[in-house]
């Protein structure tokens, strides 16, 4: 079996692995090793006055649907699996099956205005500005709801990777790719795979000594994991 090291929160790798297994059955040995920790801001949020929410994370989803009941703004997703988490709390959504691009792109076809934007303190691109070219009377305005914290590389996973003995590594964020680059500087990449969702996580990896690095065509789950099987042939 092909040695598989997730790197992302706990929570989503369990989630994926899941999902892996029944896709890719058999073929791949995960070992969980979070880099990130999700921790949620107490800030309140007030949804007052917009017509829209947006989210670029499964995880904004959650940490605002389990503090708040009200489902009566539209949410715009950024792709699938924050799509998959909205509708499962009750959202009504619209999806943009892709990027940061494609989400900007969406709210300026379809978005009421104003849009609240909720996320994470670290964020792969300014949806704002993105869609102010498009669409310059859409308002959006942001609020960071959560934090990502970057956890250290436990003894066990550190010792592995000095020794070479991941096969493939899978990148699921730009923040996570950067934690990763500097915590596997010391490692032996020579046999592996480094996986990436988009050229924005495969950026920060760039200068390992990888055997080999792949982007996904699409940034999803799905994407990833026809990245993986691509691995197996």
């Amino acid at each position: 079996m092909i040695t598989l090291l997730l790197t992302r929160p706990q929570h989503q790798s369990h989630e994926f692995v899941v999902e892996l297994e029944t896709r890719l059955p058999r073929r791949f040995s995960p070992v969980l090793a979070p880099m990130l920790e999700i921790a949620a801001r107490p800030d309140p949020i007030e949804t007052g006055g917009y017509a829209a929410l947006t989210f670029t994370s499964a995880n904004a989803v959650r940490i605002f649907a389990n503090r708040y009941p009200e489902r009566d703004l539209p949410a715009f997703c950024v792709g699938a699996n924050t799509e998959e988490a909205a509708r499962a709390a009750g959202f009504r959504t619209r999806s943009a099956d892709g990027d940061a691009r494609d989400l900007a792109r969406l709210l300026a076809a379809e978005a009421p205005d104003p849009v609240l934007h909720l996320r994470g303190a670290h964020a792969a691109a300014d949806l704002a500005r993105l869609v102010a070219p498009l669409r310059s009377d859409l308002r959006i305005r942001d609020q960071v709801i959560y934090d990502q914290l970057a956890r250290p590389v436990d003894a066990a996973t550190d010792a592995a990777g000095r020794a070479g003995r991941f096969d493939v590594v899978a990148l699921f964020s730009p923040r996570t790719a950067r934690i990763f680059a500097g915590a596997a500087r010391e490692w032996d990449l020579a046999r592996t795979a480094i996986v990436s969702i988009s050229e924005a996580a495969d950026a920060p990896v760039a200068a390992l000594a990888a055997g080999r690095r792949l982007v996904a065509d699409h940034p999803s789950r799905d994407g990833m994991i026809a990245a993986l099987a691509r691995l197996c042939d």
